[in-house]
């Protein structure tokens, strides 16, 4: 398993993410991503990661107001402050935890001027890689598709490949999530070529359920050989909702 790493914002759900972090060492995994692990000290994330010999990768940049229905910051007119406070926030606990990456949630932004969300987005993850470049963090950007998420800001490859090209900064690029790309194109090989010299980090669920990725729509094993071919030396992230019992759904790994 030294090439796939947990996401611990999905596996083995119910337990506090310490327990999540033993559960995933004990499985095998040698690396670990996580979603919103705010609530947690970034101390005790960075002691049991060394304890355990395991790499953190990234986390997710803090979402706003989800009672709002914001689901990030990084769109939304009018909250430039607060996202550069929610970039702050990231860029200490991946310092102190030692995290390589952060995503940054764009938001939701249905009722709101799509060209105005754009020139806020584009400004406001400039300044964000600036922040980011001095502490060596890389940020992410990943388009949430449509269909699960039909107000976020950005649910395509090609919207997120546009973005990058606008922002231009060395230390911003694509988390290419096979899912979300599948969800839209069941070519995800092909949208894998195409975005290729973006790519900073690729996860894998199976399309449509977001289960364990042995199934589905996709073939994520020709997803994982194409990134092979490409030359992909990365973590692939295994961001998926687990059918049954997280270890025992573990099993398509082994094959």
């Amino acid at each position: 398993m030294t090439r796939f790493a947990a996401n611990l914002g999905l596996l083995w759900p119910g337990l506090p993410l310490p327990d999540r972090i033993e559960a995933a060492a004990r499985a095998g995994f040698r690396a670990v991503e996580m979603q919103f692990p705010y609530e947690v000290p970034p101390q005790i994330v960075r002691h049991l990661s060394q304890r355990l010999n395991l790499e953190l990768l990234g986390i997710n940049s803090p979402p706003g107001d989800l009672a709002r229905g914001e689901l990030g910051l990084a769109a939304l007119p009018g909250r430039e402050a607060a996202f550069m406070e929610s970039i702050g926030r990231a860029l200490e606990y991946c310092e102190i935890a030692g995290f390589h990456s952060i995503h940054v949630m764009a938001g939701n932004v249905s009722g709101l001027p799509r060209e105005t969300c754009r020139d806020v987005f584009m400004n406001n993850l400039r300044r964000a890689a600036d922040a980011a470049a001095p502490h060596g963090v890389t940020l992410l950007l990943e388009p949430l598709n449509r269909v699960d998420y039909p107000d976020y800001f950005y649910g395509t490859v090609d919207e997120g490949i546009a973005a990058l090209g606008d922002i231009a900064r060395p230390n911003v690029r694509l988390q290419f999530d096979a899912y979300h790309a599948g969800v839209h194109c069941r070519d995800v090989v092909a949208a894998l070529q195409r975005s290729w010299s973006w790519v900073g980090h690729i996860q894998i669920a199976a399309v449509p359920d977001r289960g364990e990725p042995d199934q589905g729509e996709v073939d994520m094993f020709a997803v994982i050989r194409a990134a092979d071919m490409l030359g992909y030396t990365g973590w692939i992230g295994c961001e998926y909702r687990p059918r049954g019992d997280t270890d025992e759904g573990l099993a398509w790994m082994r094959r």
